[in-house]
């Protein structure tokens, strides 16, 4: 049984990557304007947070990174960094094996793959896939 509803072909995936490029630009921006002004994003309850930082409110840029992430999310990529801007495209092998597509913001293309179990450290070229 898949733990994910959508998969992608290394095909799809690269084609969507040039799509999402300026979101997770965008993304790593807002992170780090946010921390430069000591704000934890990971207070939002979209990120398991219990809330704002004692102001009621949550930041715009926050508002606008959360809503980037949760459109990347309703598109099928996981985004496992909001620091480096690392996504995961879930993906069958040719074995029925579910794996994840991986790229980090700053590779020319999505040139590595990894089990679920194993993570990013677990990395392997795409050439065998």
């Amino acid at each position: 049984m898949p733990l994910h509803a959508r998969h992608f072909t290394l095909g799809e995936a690269r084609s969507l990557l040039s799509e999402i490029l300026a979101d997770l630009l965008r993304i790593v921006e807002l992170k780090k304007s946010l921390e430069s002004k000591s704000y934890d994003v990971y207070r939002h309850r979209y990120f398991g947070g219990a809330g704002p930082n004692g102001t009621g409110t949550y930041p715009e840029e926050l508002d606008e990174l959360v809503k980037i992430v949760k459109r990347l999310n309703e598109q099928g990529v996981l985004v496992k960094s909001l620091d480096d801007g690392l996504i995961d495209f879930p993906h069958v092998r040719e074995n029925e094996e579910e794996v994840y597509l991986c790229y980090k913001l700053g590779e020319e293309d999505i040139m590595f793959w990894h089990p679920i179990e194993t993570g990013f450290a677990g990395r392997r070229s795409t050439t065998e896939l």
